[in-house]
């Protein structure tokens, strides 16, 4: 007979930049570059930061809302050309990996909600570490962005799942309400792009400091 403990969810989502992607840093960098290439106001850490997790487009119109709608592809474009000049210095966080394995041994299926478009994160999952590890994913462009339920009901449909069997994992507000509009409980990690303070109204069932306290609480509750 197994001793191991009975899983409370069966599937956990992951959101990808900010929390297993160490990536925060220089999307805000590329955010506020992109701004100045234009000759715009350079947006501040926070207001390029909060707009992590949704999609590009949405994303940039927020942290740059003095350009018109139709230099928003100008943007886009320059963001592509910064980010893509730096990212190969980009790195899971520190135990993202051995966290996953551990779950994929309790046999929880493993998905990725993301504002990362589908060409992007094919890119950083073509690494041979991790190869089959995700069941299922969702990219903001190819589905509704963030905090829209429309990626998390997808994923759960796919992988026929229900919501209370269901755990969205993130670092932002876009994240927990994205969880929240789709009928699933949410944890919360404090090492991304949003300052966790303002987690607490979206209820989330625990907020992880580091990806070690995440760890440890997925394998003890989840």
């Amino acid at each position: 007979m197994s001793n191991e403990k009975p899983k409370q969810f069966e599937l956990i989502v992951f959101d990808w930049d900010g929390t297993l992607f160490d990536s925060t840093a220089l999307i805000t960098h590329c955010i506020q570059a992109s701004a100045v290439d234009l000759g715009l106001p350079r947006p501040s850490d926070v207001d390029a930061s909060y707009v992590i997790g949704m999609g590009l487009a949405d994303a940039l119109a927020h942290a740059v809302p003095g350009l018109p709608p139709e230099r928003h592809q100008e943007l886009s474009l320059r963001f592509r050309h910064h980010y893509l000049a730096d990212q190969h210095l980009l790195t899971l966080f520190k135990g993202s990996l051995e966290m996953l394995a551990a779950l994929k041994s309790r046999r929880h299926l493993l998905a990725v909600a993301t504002g990362k478009n589908r060409r992007g994160l094919d890119e950083v999952l073509a690494t041979v570490e991790l190869q089959g590890m995700f069941d299922a994913t969702r990219t903001a462009d190819e589905t509704a962005g963030k905090p829209d339920p429309t990626m998390l009901l997808e994923l759960m449909a796919q992988l026929d799942v229900a919501p209370e069997r269901t755990l969205m994992i993130g670092d932002t507000t876009h994240d927990l309400q994205l969880a929240a509009n789709a009928g699933t409980a949410s944890v919360g990690v404090s090492y991304g792009a949003h300052d966790h303070g303002s987690f607490a109204a979206l209820k989330p069932l625990h907020i992880a400091h580091s990806m070690a306290d995440l760890h440890e609480w997925l394998v003890q509750n989840a």
